[in-house]
């Protein structure tokens, strides 16, 4: 089971599935096709029974490089009304089957976020990092984080975070709901193994059922809303704003928002 930038190993009905693009591991279409092809392939079998998503490096995932000269030629390529191919690899990720514990260290930003709450559970350490930093790009949240957030941690919390763009860490993560286990950083994949066999040596076909219970309808959901996120995502790439705030992001500074 080989795919580009995605690390593979399988003992005992668990498999890692490591993001390898450090130190940043900035995702783009080929990298979530990729993970979507990996974990439909993981699906087909019994050699998998539980799969933890986790990155080599410094951070989990910090979303979307913005200076990348092919990811702005491809949003420059999209039309109106045309949809996103980075967002119907994110459905299918969400329509696997097999359960998914996220390990969680440094930055998940933006998009990075979004894939950060994908898996089914998420092992964080104190140095995890979630942002979602859209409106200080003069954007709107994508990768379906308006649905999955707020189901989450609720919609008051979800909002917080949406309209300020802050940053939490952690222990926060782990305060709110929005993480399920908080270990030290060296502990964090032992940790994630740890619950990913213990889902693992259950009866598969039970916490499969199970699991699409609780899911059900989650994959058509982030359909229809990563839909309507990328049509808010157009209008707003078309603004002075969205470009002031790509800027900003990039030099470090606030925005100067004109509101055009």
């Amino acid at each position: 089971m080989q795919y580009d930038d995605l690390g593979i190993t399988i003992d005992n009905k668990v498999a890692v599935v490591e993001i390898q693009r450090p130190p940043n591991n900035f995702f783009d279409t080929a990298l979530i096709n990729n993970l979507a092809d990996a974990f439909t392939e993981m699906d087909q079998g019994d050699d998998v029974r539980a799969i933890v998503l986790c990155a080599q490096g410094k951070h989990f995932c910090a979303g979307n490089d913005f200076s990348s000269s092919s990811r702005n030629e491809e949003r420059a390529d999209r039309k109106p009304g045309q949809g996103n191919p980075l967002y119907a690899a994110a459905t299918r990720l969400f329509a696997a089957k097999t359960p998914v514990i996220g390990a969680i260290q440094g930055a998940a930003v933006g998009g990075g976020f979004g894939l950060a709450v994908m898996p089914d559970f998420r092992v964080v350490c104190p140095e995890a990092r979630f942002t979602a930093n859209f409106v200080k790009l003069g954007f709107h949240p994508g990768f379906a984080l308006t649905h999955t957030l707020p189901r989450l941690i609720g919609q008051q919390q979800a909002s917080m975070l949406f309209l300020t763009g802050r940053r939490i860490g952690g222990e926060e993560a782990y305060k709110i709901g929005l993480a399920d286990v908080l270990t030290d950083k060296d502990s964090l994949r032992d940790e994630a193994m740890k619950l990913a066999q213990e889902i693992a040596e259950n009866a598969p076909l039970a916490v499969q059922s199970v699991r699409a219970t609780m899911r059900a309808g989650l994959a058509d959901a982030v359909k229809a809303q990563t839909d309507h996120e990328n049509a808010e995502q157009y209008r707003l790439q078309q603004t002075e704003d969205h470009k002031e705030g790509v800027r900003a992001v990039a030099e470090r500074r606030p925005g100067n928002f004109q509101g055009r």
